[in-house]
């Protein structure tokens, strides 16, 4: 009866914590064999169907060849092989055109495969460094049979050592061997030229000249040669070329490419270098007291605290919830826990079966807020969130007493006040930003709608230095006979204004105007000259129309200026 009693108990514990955890459990399989890292994990809409896909660089261990795998729900949907190790993996948008379904890009090696539809669409290869002199010089000598295998290795030795450079793929294989070996080694590759190939690090994207979501970006690729490459999205081309003191393993960057942008590099030197646009070289750096295991830019990046962990490290990645405007930091420890933090408060806690060593957070399928997480002994996690869960800080620890938490009878207009005032209060900085977005995306299409009314003269006000003018109509009467008055007035101080046109443009079943087009006579600086003209209502429906007035010169189509009258509905005819 006891142990039936614990059993019980432990059941009721289990739905208790699931009931009050804040995430689904959709899947989970220990045995799905994915063994990869955060930056290889991408989430993406391939084919426009809006249905998004989790895209795996796989590592492949113990022996097995890295593959590129494309999953579905928990399912594989497509796997390939891939030639070296997968380094990052990103989708970004290549071009404007439709259908906007994002590209996918693999870096592997020193090559970037670029995949549309999942189809393969362009293989992107970074350019070959130059060789070593002192070790070029030394394959020459033994091409012409002038220096033996054993003093070769000797001298390669002693450059390895010495040189900054590193050496050659052939002359790494070469010191590897046993001296039996050699002698066939450099009989077989002296012939071939010395090349030397870097290997990518990591990998993102910046967008190139526009902030929106659904904007064209450029892949940023960080290099074993410690350089930085900014790549065209459509010619894949070289855009911009940056240094580092140090091998650079994550990156992240914020800003457009062609206005302005700030790239953070975390290196294997323990330091975190920024660069920012037309800076070759870095222009801060952030000396680290361990090694980097992740790097996550949450609004400006400034260094402000340190959290403990109760265990190392091993992943880490953004948690971004859209619709409540969280930013978060998840930290999958080796634990075997997942926690959750905004600024330095604790926020949520996931317990695994096992240390997790990649997490990707973000909309999959078509659920907006879900969280993949892959194990450390090749286990794949997928969890959703609720959508009516609420994170708290300190949510994990003890929390108040019950009393506490004893509802109020608040009236509807009080609480929507109150949220109101508590989302203003923690998304300030956002909210003022994208009002600051507005604001000048406003002024700007405000710029663009007048340039373009000077340019077709659509403005009742005419700014060139030849025709200075000003034109404003009056519209008299009740119907179904209205006076239409013209003021012209030449606004030049010295110079008269001669051979000008007037013209009518209007509905001609709906009005009739005695003279459409008649001439202007001479305009003297200042005056204001009256120029009036009746307009015939047509219509017993009371219905009115636009006419358009246009100033022009003889011999001239396009007119100075032009102005748009609302005509009244004829009253007159309205009342018969």
């Amino acid at each position: 009866m006891a142990a039936a009693s614990s059993s019980d108990s432990d059941a009721c514990g289990a739905e208790s914590n699931e009931a009050n955890s804040k995430w689904l459990d959709a899947h989970y399989d220990p045995m799905a064999n994915i063994h990869t890292f955060s930056a290889c994990l991408a989430l993406a809409d391939l084919h426009g169907d809006g249905e998004y896909k989790l895209v795996v660089g796989d590592l492949g261990p113990g022996g097995q060849q890295p593959r590129l795998k494309v999953l579905k729900g928990p399912l594989v949907m497509t796997e390939s092989p891939l030639p070296a190790l997968p380094a990052a993996a990103a989708t970004f948008l290549m071009e404007q055109h439709e259908p906007r379904t994002p590209a996918l890009a693999l870096a592997s090696g020193p090559c970037v495969y670029v995949y549309k539809n999942l189809r393969p669409y362009f293989k992107f290869s970074l350019p070959q460094l130059p060789p070593n002199p002192l070790e070029q010089d030394l394959w020459n000598q033994a091409k012409e049979d002038r220096i033996d295998p054993l003093t070769l290795k000797e001298m390669l030795e002693s450059i390895r050592e010495t040189a900054e450079e590193p050496l050659s793929i052939q002359s790494l294989r070469f010191l590897q061997l046993e001296l039996s070996e050699m002698e066939a080694f450099v009989n077989q590759h002296k012939s071939n030229s010395i090349k030397r190939q870097t290997v990518i690090t990591t990998m993102t994207t910046l967008k190139k000249n526009l902030a929106d979501e659904d904007a064209v970006s450029c892949l940023v690729l960080g290099t074993e040669n410690k350089e930085l490459l900014v790549l065209d999205p459509e010619a894949f081309t070289i855009l911009a070329k940056m240094s580092l003191p140090s091998v650079p393993v994550f990156l992240e960057v914020s800003g457009q490419f062609d206005v302005e942008f700030r790239l953070a590099a975390a290196c294997r030197n323990g330091n975190i270098y920024i660069l920012r646009r037309d800076s070759k070289h870095p222009k801060y750096c952030i000396e680290l007291s361990a090694q980097p295991v992740g790097l996550i830019r949450v609004h400006k990046g400034k260094k402000l605290w340190t959290v403990q962990m109760p265990a190392a490290i091993l992943t880490m990645n953004l948690l971004e919830q859209h619709s409540r405007g969280l930013q978060a930091v998840m930290a999958g420890l080796a634990n075997g826990e997942v926690r959750i933090y905004r600024d330095k408060a604790l926020l949520n806690v996931i317990h695994t079966p096992d240390a997790v060593t990649s997490l990707c957070f973000g909309r999959y399928g078509r659920e907006d807020n879900t969280l993949i997480m892959t194990t450390r002994g090749g286990g794949l996690i997928i969890k959703i969130l609720k959508r009516t869960a609420v994170f708290v800080e300190g949510g994990s620890e003890v929390g108040p007493p019950p009393a506490q938490a004893m509802k109020l009878n608040v009236p509807r207009k009080t609480r929507l006040y109150v949220d109101q005032t508590l989302r203003e209060r923690e998304a300030g900085t956002a909210m003022h930003r994208a009002f600051q977005t507005d604001l000048y995306l406003l002024r700007l299409r405000a710029a663009r709608a007048y340039l373009q009314a000077l340019e077709s003269s659509l403005s009742p006000l005419s700014t060139t230095a030849r025709e200075p003018l000003k034109l404003h109509a009056v519209v008299q009467g009740l119907g179904p006979t209205f006076k239409l008055t013209l003021h012209l007035q030449n606004t030049s101080t010295t110079r008269p204004v001669l051979g000008l046109l007037v013209c009518f443009l209007y509905n001609e079943a709906l009005y009739s105007l005695p003279r459409a087009f008649f001439k202007v006579p001479l305009l003297v600086p200042g005056l204001n000259y009256p120029l009036e003209t009746f307009v015939e209502s047509l219509s017993n429906k009371g219905i009115s129309d636009i006419i358009k007035v246009l100033v022009l010169r003889e011999g001239q189509s396009a007119p100075l200026l032009s102005a748009h009258v609302n005509m009244p509905g004829s009253e007159g005819l309205a009342a018969a």
